[in-house]
């Protein structure tokens, strides 16, 4: 059975890489729409907890968890710490840290160390998914030429960038809610990524590339802080001025576009060219 097909009738071993606050989420999420799923993490502790049903996150609560171990042949989950098993997976969902260096530049060991060890295990027929937060040519640039070998992208093996759109703690919304911009290296690559997150998520948004697809992840994260430094100023206008900052907010969400109430803000429109 090729990869399309398995991941069709969810037959396809998803593993998941890093159990924090994206990937256990992703773990769930797989798990609840009848996927086999084997996770991935290099904390023992985490491994153990998750094999006894116990949850190390706030909000996630252990119930949820236990039901994770109950399945055909005894589990449809299980943790591992060992990475020599990443030959297992038909997918692969890369799920790890990029903080900054002293320098204020992306850190990009743990997705280094990671890939190196991807692609010790790669076999054909293996979908890779980025999900980590980085800069736009990092799947192309970086990942694609470690696991680059005697397989070939697109044919033997396929590779995406999905970026995580994950808001912890949030209750208002969940993977399955919350769409899923997925991009691949070659269209192939985009179509099998495209079609795994439609088994588990609402939404899909298929883009034209990778590049696209960190491109877009860079945005969501630059337009979020430039309205959270733009409400920090005016809160201490506000508060010079004796204004509630609250009330104008609430006031301003009331125009139904180019708001903080407007769900998709759209750009000044060009002048027409002249004729």
């Amino acid at each position: 059975m090729d990869l399309m097909a398995k991941i069709k009738d969810k037959q396809a071993l998803v593993g998941v890489i890093g159990l924090g606050y994206v990937g256990l989420p992703l773990v769930l999420r797989f798990s609840k729409a009848g996927f086999p799923v084997l996770g991935f993490d290099t904390d023992d502790r985490k491994v153990e907890a998750l094999n006894r049903g116990e949850s190390y996150i706030i909000y996630i609560p252990a119930a949820r968890l236990a039901e994770l171990l109950k399945s055909r042949n005894g589990r449809k989950f299980e943790a591992t710490s060992d990475m020599a098993r990443l030959a297992e997976p038909d997918v692969l969902i890369i799920c790890m840290p990029t903080p900054l260096t002293p320098k204020r530049e992306p850190d990009l060991r743990y997705i280094t160390s990671t890939t190196r060890q991807i692609a010790a295990a790669l076999r054909p027929g293996q979908l890779i998914s980025l999900e980590s937060t980085t800069y736009p040519g990092t799947t192309a640039e970086l990942v694609l030429p470690m696991l680059s070998g005697d397989l070939q992208v697109g044919r033997d093996f396929y590779l995406v960038f999905s970026p995580e759109r994950e808001d912890p703690g949030n209750p208002e919304f969940e993977v399955r809610t919350i769409p899923k911009v997925v991009g691949g290296i070659t269209p192939a690559c985009r179509d099998h990524g495209a079609a795994l997150y439609g088994e588990v998520i609402d939404r899909v948004i298929p883009v034209s590339s990778t590049q696209a697809a960190e491109m877009s992840k860079l945005l969501e994260n630059i337009y979020r802080a430039v309205n959270i430094a733009l409400v920090n100023e005016l809160k201490m206008l506000c508060l010079r001025m004796g204004v509630d900052i609250f009330e104008v907010i609430e006031a301003s969400k009331t125009k139904p576009f180019g708001s903080p109430s407007d769900p998709e803000p759209r750009p000044p429109l060009l002048p027409a060219a002249s004729q």
